[in-house]
């Protein structure tokens, strides 16, 4: 019998994010641990996200249960510019659910976050990524894992028909995808394939999680958050 896509929880743990929210984490706690953000979150396209609304909440309050293990901050300490004051802060984190609120506003869903950056910066990732899934289960209940992995085969064929051997031995690819995954096992199934089969150069992912159950370095430095709270905070942040 095919293995579906979904498994029992969405966001597996706090290390189920991109490395990058860890590393502007540690510089929010260094330089800005009072400042107060806004974050909110709409639908662009005109979907009805609205029938999902009951599950997105019931998947939000579990996100408080989440907290790192021993072992997952040993893989953090032999990350060499993680510092050890972060990492006593992070091994204490837990959601805190009173910043986060969801709703129907003029005739959408919305999730807004507000309260101090230090506390509400890692709740983006995590949120999409359920938001995606939430969505996906009620559409694509039928969807099995083998049709995501042979979708994937395909695409490998495709570059290889298409590409020298020249052209592939160049061709780096990485794995940013954790928001806007399907669900957290064609992630998982599609990270893994990638670092076995590619035809190309996969270098890694930014999913910290999947870095350490798959041993492979976690990807990326900052995102644009950190450019677009300067440029919204400007000498406040000072």
């Amino acid at each position: 019998m095919s293995e579906s896509v979904f498994a029992d929880r969405i966001v597996q743990n706090l290390l189920d994010t991109d490395f990058y929210k860890l590393t502007m984490m540690q510089a929010v706690l260094h330089n800005y641990p009072n400042v107060e953000v806004e974050w909110e979150f709409r639908c662009r396209n005109s979907e009805d996200l609205r029938p999902y609304l009951a599950e997105i909440r019931f998947q939000i309050e579990r996100l408080a249960e989440l907290s790192l293990s021993a072992d997952q901050l040993s893989f953090l300490e032999r990350i060499s510019f993680l510092k050890p004051d972060f990492l006593r802060f992070l091994g204490l984190f837990r959601f805190n659910l009173r910043y986060i609120h969801t709703g129907i506003e003029n005739g959408e869903l919305f999730i807004r976050l507000r309260g101090p950056w230090l506390h509400v910066i890692l709740f983006e990732v995590p949120l999409l990524a359920l938001v995606s899934e939430v969505r996906n289960r009620y559409r694509y209940r039928e969807i099995v894992l083998e049709q995501a992995r042979e979708q994937l085969y395909r695409k490998f064929d495709w570059l290889s028909a298409n590409a020298s051997s020249d052209e592939l031995s160049e061709l780096q690819v990485a794995d940013f995808g954790t928001r806007r995954r399907f669900s957290y096992r064609v992630q998982e199934e599609v990270v893994n394939v990638l670092k076995h089969d590619f035809p190309g150069r996969f270098v890694g992912t930014s999913n910290v999680h999947l870095s350490r159950e798959l041993d492979m370095k976690p990807l990326g430095t900052m995102a644009h958050e950190w450019i677009m709270a300067h440029q919204q905070l400007g000498p406040r942040l000072i």
